[in-house]
């Protein structure tokens, strides 16, 4: 047993996490003279090492997830969902999320095409609410940073609140409030056409290319956001406002991330500076699902396929799950870390 427990620490802190390379990296700057302690130092060593590992991670991951992405175009997605009754879609909807884009603005063309293929409409939103707070990529950066416990425990709840979330709105019968081009809209039913391997590799790397250019600027952002916390900002500020003391650090940090637009990938540096200096880990978690789920561009974007009732109804879900999330994360802060 302490043999398999070191081999998983290995890899979660060496391989995941890199942290040799933020040892490498210390060491670079100290020899060029720069003091990997100093705050200014320590910023510029917080920054190479944040961007190297999630890049690498982020290139990685969107390599594999676009490889199994390929036998999963919407069209196969749609067959699939329509299998299934009841909570059983909703719960294939909501894992169906996790191989699919990175960000809620790039989930909604899908959440349109799914609805108007006749899907029920709390399964489509299981879908929606899932596909960017929950992803494979999150979780193997999760397990990078906050270990394996955090990363299962938040893909999990994750895929909880959207199952919960969809039959919601499912029960409250909302189809009414979906715009008519919506439920008007063509529904392409012709069979996927079959990739060979070499094809799938080449999709993956153009889904690769294509998502690190979308994505990169909000990991330097992000990065940059998380090497100032880090190294700059006291400790008691963070513990104060987002700490134990604050029983409303939850809200707030939900309510901070909403109007924000970034993937986890870009948040995921944030959340790591503000753990080290004391925030709790609930409201941390729940600050990345506000930014990735409710982002104010992703609402604009969902404003035009619903009316405004519904997108009501589905922005107060998100939260009061979101803020439910936080709060039992941050009962159990102690257990899981």
């Amino acid at each position: 047993m302490e043999i398999l427990q070191a081999i998983f620490l290995f890899i979660q802190d060496e391989i995941l996490g890199m942290k040799w390379l933020n040892t490498v990296i210390g060491n670079l700057l100290d020899g060029l003279g720069l003091n990997s302690t100093s705050r200014f130092g320590g910023s510029i060593q917080f920054f190479m090492y944040d961007v190297i590992k999630i890049t690498v991670l982020l290139c990685l991951l969107i390599f594999i997830i676009s490889y199994i992405q390929s036998y999963f175009p919407p069209e196969r997605s749609k067959k699939i969902l329509g299998q299934f009754r009841g909570i059983g879609a909703n719960i294939i909807s909501a894992l169906l999320g996790t191989v699919t884009p990175f960000c809620s603005c790039s989930s909604i063309p899908l959440f349109i095409g799914f609805t108007s293929a006749g899907l029920p409409l709390g399964v489509t939103f299981s879908f929606l609410i899932s596909s960017p707070m929950v992803d494979l990529g999150s979780l193997v950066l999760l397990m990078s940073i906050f270990g394996a416990r955090v990363a299962v425990a938040y893909v999990m709840i994750g895929l909880v609140v959207a199952v919960l979330g969809g039959m919601c709105i499912e029960r409250l019968h909302m189809e009414k409030y979906v715009e008519e081009f919506v439920k008007n809209a063509d529904s392409v039913n012709i069979e996927a056409t079959t990739l060979t391997k070499k094809e799938r590799i080449a999709y993956a790397k153009e889904q690769v290319i294509g998502t690190f250019k979308k994505v990169f600027p909000y990991i330097l952002v992000g990065v940059g956001i998380g090497a100032v916390i880090h190294n700059w900002i006291p400790e008691q500020w963070i513990e104060t406002v987002l700490g134990g003391r604050n029983p409303f650090g939850v809200i707030l940090a939900t309510l901070v991330g909403v109007p924000m637009y970034a993937d986890i990938f870009g948040t995921i540096p944030i959340a790591e500076a503000l753990l080290a200096k004391g925030a709790q880990l609930g409201t941390i978690l729940a600050f990345m699902m506000a930014v990735t789920t409710l982002s104010l561009p992703s609402m604009i974007l969902l404003k035009k396929a619903v009316k405004p009732k519904l997108l009501a109804l589905f922005i107060g879900i998100c939260t009061i799950g979101i803020m439910i999330v936080g709060y039992m994360f941050n009962l159990f802060h102690t257990v899981l870390l």
